[in-house]
């Protein structure tokens, strides 16, 4: 049996505000289901995290949580996963969910969600591995961030290929497609 291809997304621990942030994880993680798509994510129940998970898990999709044992507590590990793998620190977090990865995907978060999209690029600009890295831009969540990316650009500290790296869609299928996901 082959290994199905494994989208890697980073997510908040928390809710957010706007209702549409909780509507597009799940209808992400539908959305690989319908694709026949794992998914490897942080591994919390709380958030949009535990969103994700939940409706991966629903829509049949094989779904592997990777989660630092120092914050099984505090993000609450996932009990119905498929897989959950408690590492030793971030470090190896990033590392374990990076090698269980065929793509990854950013959905609106904070710090740790910037810490390990940003981690993923510039992995990539690196050399370090070849898989795409993508946004789901819900509702212009990421815009200023994009605005900020532009002006690095503008600025000289970012070249633009670098900047095109980082592929920014609205809407799953659409984001999903242009990262290489296969369609079932």
């Amino acid at each position: 049996m082959s290994k199905c291809f494994t989208v890697c997304v980073f997510c908040g621990a928390k809710m957010g505000t706007a209702p549409s942030y909780r509507a597009a994880a799940v209808h992400f993680a539908q959305r690989l289901g319908a694709r026949g798509l794992g998914l490897v994510y942080g591994g919390a129940q709380v958030g949009l995290m535990g969103a994700l998970a939940d409706a991966a898990l629903a829509a049949g999709a094989p779904v592997t949580g990777v989660l630092p044992r120092a914050l099984s507590s505090e993000e609450v590990a996932h009990p119905g996963l498929s897989e959950l793998l408690l590492t030793e620190g971030l470090h190896v977090r990033k590392a374990q969910m990076a090698a269980r990865a065929d793509a990854f995907v950013a959905l609106p978060g904070g710090f740790g969600t910037l810490d390990e999209l940003f981690e993923a690029l510039s992995w990539q600009q690196l050399g370090l591995h070849q898989k795409p890295v993508g946004l789901l831009d819900v509702d212009g969540y990421f815009a200023p961030l994009l605005a900020f990316l532009d002006g690095a650009v503008h600025e000289g500290l970012l070249t633009a290929q670098d900047r095109a790296r980082l592929v920014t869609r609205p809407e799953a299928d659409t984001l999903l497609d242009a990262l290489g996901a296969p369609r079932a």
